[in-house]
This record gives C-alpha cells, structure tokens and sequence, in this order.
C-alpha cells in the first residue's frame, strides 16, 4: 500500500508517515474549508500550495516519483524539488512558468479539510481567477516581499471583496530574498490595510513567510523571531466562518424523485437555512403549501437538514413542482423578480451588448434575459466608475437585467445560491458571464401585465386572415425594400391588412437615437422586434425591411413574436452585386474611410442558418418572389 510522506530534503523533521486508510480515517467528523491563493504573477502562488501540501503528508509515492522527474525537466529550483510542479499541470504552465486555469486540491489536516484552489495572477485570467473564488471562504492574498502591493494585488483584493469573501490572509512571500526584514513586512502589512480598508473584510491576517524555504507554513520560523502571530497552517486551521444570520430556508429542487408509485420525493441541496419534519413548506412560484413529512438520505431518515445537506424532501400532500422550483419555509417566503440590478463578470471575447438575448441560470431556474441598462464599468485597479456601452473580456459592470419570467432570487450578499448566476450564449451555450444581484428594481413590482377584453384571434376574425412578421434580412441592396413594397401592394390588392416597417423609415423617429455600432445595431433591432410583434397582435401581416446583421437578435425576434408567425426570409445577394447596384451611395463611404460601420466591409453579417425562405435575386424575378410569398403566407392559415 502506498504510504503518505515527505521527502527528507524538507528543512522540518520528517514525521511519521501514515497509510491510506489511517489517512482516510482521519477525515471523519471534520469540517471543511475552502480557500484561494491569488496574486501577481510569480509571488508564490502554485510553490505555496506545493508546501501546504508536502507539509500535511499527502503527497503518494507515484506523485513524489512523478514530481522528481518533472523537476528536472521543468523545474525552476536546480537540484531540488520544484513544489510549484504540484499544482501547474498544464503543458503550457509547467513552460511558461505561470498559472494559466484554476487547479483544485485537496489536503487535510488532524482539525480540518481543506480544499484550495490556486487562481492566475495574469490579468488576462481574471474570468478564471473569478470562478475558483466563487465557492472560496478564504483568500491567500500572495505579495512578494520584494515587490510590495502592486497593482493586481489591488486588482484582486476588488476582486475578491466582489465574490464575497470577508477573511483574506496576506501571506509577504519571498521574505528570504529581502532578509526577513521586519520593516518591508510592516510597510506592505500598512499599505495593504490602508487600500482593503473600503472593501469590507471582516479579518486581514498578514504573515511573513517563504513558501520555498517553509518559513512560517506549518511551524514558527526562527528567521523571524519578531513575529509573534499564527503560521499560515494554524491560521487556516482555527478562522471561524460564519454563515449569514437568520438565513431563510431556500431548497432548489434538482429532480423529482420517483423510483416507484408509492415514493414522491423532491431532490436537492438546501442552500441555506435549515428545514425540519412537521415544517410547512411553500412552492414559491405557484404558492403551494405541505408539511414535511420525512428527510430522506441515502444514510436514512434525518429529523433536520441543516445547509448544504444533500437530501430528498418527502411531502404530507401532493403538490405541483419539478425542477427549477424553489422551496421555503411558509412562515419565510423568498422573493421573485424578473428585474434587477447586477454585476457582471465578463467572460467571453465576444461583446456583451445590451437588448442581446441569453439565457440565464440561476439556482435550478433558466430564463430569457437581456441587458436592458449598462450603468457604469468598474476600474478593478483604482475601482473608479466609467461609462461604457458594450462589455468585453474580464470586464466587470454593473448593469440592469430583465427576464422573460419571474424567478426566485435573494441577493448575491444574502444568498450565493438565490444572488449569483450564470449568463449563457444561446447558439454556442458557452458561459459569457457569471453575476452577482445587487438589488431587486422597483419596476418589477410596479408593472403587471394588462388583461385586454379583445384578443387576437378576435382581430384576425375581424381582418379576415392571421396576423404575421415576415422579417426579410441581407445586405444593404439586396433587394428588401423593394420584395417588401412589391408583396404588400399585392397583400394590399387582395384586401389583407399590412404595414411594412423599413429600416430607413425606422431610424427617422422611433430610433433616430440610435447610431451603428454593434450595440446600437442590437438595440435597434430589439425595439423593431416589439414593435412588429405589436402590429401582428393587432393582426397585421408586417413585413420588416432591416439588415438586421446578427443571428442572436432575428432568433429573439423569432422567440418574441413566435415561431409560427415569423416567416425569416433572407435576400441572399452577394456582396459584389450589392456594390455594384448602391442605391443609397453607401458602399462607396465605406470604401473611401467615410462610413465606418458598414454591414459587409468593415461591420459583420452573419447570414441566417435556417431561414423559411432564401431569395436569390439574380435568378429569382421580383413577380415570382412575391407570388412565392403570397402562397406561403395563404398554405400557413
């Protein structure tokens, strides 16, 4: 059997070692903490953790083995053990020398569990950096002593205050390379509390240590006899975090659990609160009540749950609920909204935009949400408030957001579980940005939704025919405009009711605010997209006339307005066609450097993928086309 140990090069006594199982058995009754190492790049991140590791015995004999011989291939220390080695399993970070991904480890001790999480010092890694401090209770805020408190150390203590983590240890690295001085430790100690002092930690503990040498790690250094606080290990070992007081019970439920008729029981972890048999309990969307009947875990019944407990809630009564529901305590309702304020985390290349559609997840909730307001972006280095009207990689802003449907939410402050989300791209289904919920808006509940006594079906009845959006999309020239006139003077002739929305006419009044770069683009076609899905309510056939150059905004006007009443027709004309014809002496601007968002040379367009209908103007006739339409809108009545 493989046994746990250190290697004999350590400065410390070499303790006893310890089979796999008493290692195991050691982990019992245990409480667990999770922590981060962040800080600039080459303060010590990835050596630390190495120590922390080699110091608590969990290190096999394959690892120690595989570790001597990558150190003499990658490692950075001549002869001896390259504990960075540990952590950095990259390709790219054991050349590099750097942390590029987030690395997850495990390690105990005799009083605690550990699981830390070493995060890049790059700037351009913040998004990675951001989710391994998301589930963190601790921070290890590296310096090197040499260096002092630079600027990404400013960047990630924003960073971290963000996430919500309130203990941060600031471990001064290196001090073997400034001497043990005493006064470099009090200098950066002093420099770094002044500039924490806004962002709300509840505790900064500052440690003198060598990650390299073990100073201060696990045992008191006798390099430095004028610090009389905890070793790192001993502070990890005894800082007390405190859930958040008088937290409400909130249970996602994860699946409906069914292995028989005679067992109907709701699955999840209970993110915060406790719930108890006999509790009456509340569905939060639909208000439905029962009382707990049992606790159901895989290791029998329980009388309570307490947060974080993984179990299966056995109700006295039926009730409606699946995934995605929230139960509470009836005596403690949670809240809904389907507006509110944020702050957003950026993590992908392409612009965050607002009026672009994504899907949200929050908890086990999905939704449709959209940026309906950017209200500033925040300088992690000098947390200064700027404006801005798109969002790009690693950016962090606070921003307004609207939903497609109320969800159950509490604040990221209150509630990680209910307060923090996902956004994710609805083509690719990458995730382009985590959040935190600031606030609910007030709109949210000063908005409901108006019964109205005549309905479309009525209008229709009344117009003779289905209202519908034919959304015709290419480039400028190629041909819209004028398949739309021609359609709705023979719409117009066979007695149907019509309205024809033109980009150009648009933009003249109810978007005349609105310019041409890709977030205006967005909004644009966000606005013309409530607009015809109006018209067609009133059961009009609408036939809209934009370039409209992104995917994700005709696929959201495809969802607003409904997938059978939207007919996506794309005028499909080459760019060389559309050059030569010009109607507007557009093309020729662009050319000479006078128009510098033009769709097709300077500005994207992403051609629809699955469109109802293609148009090809150099084979198709204009009679033929609008013929072809008029007997596609009369085969879908």
């Amino acid at each position: 059997m493989a046994r746990v140990k250190k290697s004999e090069q350590t400065a410390q006594a070499k303790p006893e070692a310890l089979t796999v199982a008493e290692w195991l058995a050691r982990q019992a009754h245990q409480d667990m903490l999770r922590f981060i190492t962040c800080g600039s790049v080459d303060d010590g991140k990835s050596t630390l953790i190495g120590r922390l590791l080699w110091e608590s015995q969990q290190i096999f004999d394959d690892q120690l083995a595989a570790l001597t011989a990558d150190s003499k291939r990658h490692g950075t220390q001549g002869d001896q053990i390259d504990l960075a080695l540990l952590v950095d399993g990259l390709a790219a970070e054991r050349e590099q020398g750097i942390t590029i991904d987030v690395a997850y480890r495990f390690f105990s001790t005799p009083r605690r569990k550990f699981i830390v999480a070493d995060t890049p010092g790059h700037e351009q890694y913040t998004r990675n950096m951001v989710t391994g401090a998301s589930t963190a209770d601790v921070a290890v805020l590296l310096v090197d002593a040499r260096q002092g408190v630079l600027t990404q150390t400013r960047r990630h203590a924003y960073l971290v205050s963000l996430v919500g983590i309130r203990h941060v240890i600031l471990a001064i690295n290196k001090m073997d390379l400034v001497a043990y001085d005493r006064q470099v430790f009090d200098a950066i100690q002093a420099s770094f509390k002044d500039m924490a002092a806004t962002l709300g930690f509840d505790s900064v503990t500052a440690i003198p240590v060598s990650a390299l040498k073990g100073d201060n790690i696990t045992a008191r250094s006798a390099q430095t006899p004028w610090y009389q606080g905890p070793t790192l290990m001993a502070c990890l070992e005894t800082i007390e975090i405190e859930p958040p007081a008088h937290a409400k019970a909130a249970f996602p439920v994860q699946w409906v659990n069914r292995p028989h008729a005679d067992f109907r029981g709701f699955s999840g972890t209970l993110a915060s609160g406790e719930l108890a048999v006999g509790d009456e309990v509340r569905v939060t969307a639909s208000g439905q009540v029962a009382r707990v009947a049992r606790i159901v875990t895989a290791d029998g019944d329980l009388g309570a749950a307490n947060a974080g407990d993984a179990v299966t809630l056995v109700l006295d009564r039926e009730v409606d609920s699946s995934r995605g529901d929230v139960l509470a305590r009836a005596d403690q309702p949670l809240e809904m909204t389907d507006q509110f304020e944020a702050t957003l985390v950026w993590m992908q290349d392409d612009a965050g935009l607002v009026g672009r559609a994504y899907e949200l997840k929050l908890a086990n909730q999905w939704a449709t949400a959209s940026i309906t307001a950017l209200k500033y972006r925040v300088d992690v280095n000098t947390q200064a408030h700027e404006s801005c009207r798109k969002l790009g990689l690693n950016d962090i802003a606070v921003v307004n957001l609207a939903l497609s449907r109320p969800l159950v939410f509490d604040t990221y402050e209150q509630s990680h579980t209910l307060g923090g989300f996902i956004l994710v791209d609805k083509f690719t289904h990458a995730t382009v940005a985590t959040g935190m919920i600031r606030h609910n808006l007030r709109r949210a509940q000063n908005v409901h939704r108006q019964a109205l006594s005549i309905s479309r079906e009525d209008r229709e009845r009344l117009n003779g025919h289905q209202g519908k959006v034919i959304w015709f999309t290419g480039l400028s020239g190629s041909g819209k405009s004028t398949i739309a006139n021609a359609l709705e003077k023979e719409l117009h002739a066979q007695g149907r009711r019509t309205y024809i929305l033109d980009g150009d006419n648009v933009r003249q009044g109810l978007n005349k605010d609105l310019g041409f770069t890709d977030a205006d683009r967005v909004e644009n076609i966000r606005r013309v997209a409530e607009v015809a899905r109006l018209m067609m309510d009133a059961g009009l056939i609408v036939m809209t006339a934009f370039i409209s150059p992104f995917r994700a905004e005709r696929e959201m006007a495809r969802e607003l307005i409904g997938q059978d009443h939207f007919i996506e027709v794309f005028v499909d004309t080459p760019l060389e066609l559309c050059e030569q014809r010009d109607p507007k002496g557009l093309y020729k601007k662009a050319r000479s450097g006078q128009l510098p968002n033009m769709t097709g040379i300077n500005s994207p367009y992403e051609p629809p993928e699955h469109p109802n209908l293609v148009v090809d103007t150099r084979q198709a006739s204009l009679q033929d086309t609008v013929s072809h339409l008029v007997q596609r809108l009369t085969d879908s009545r």
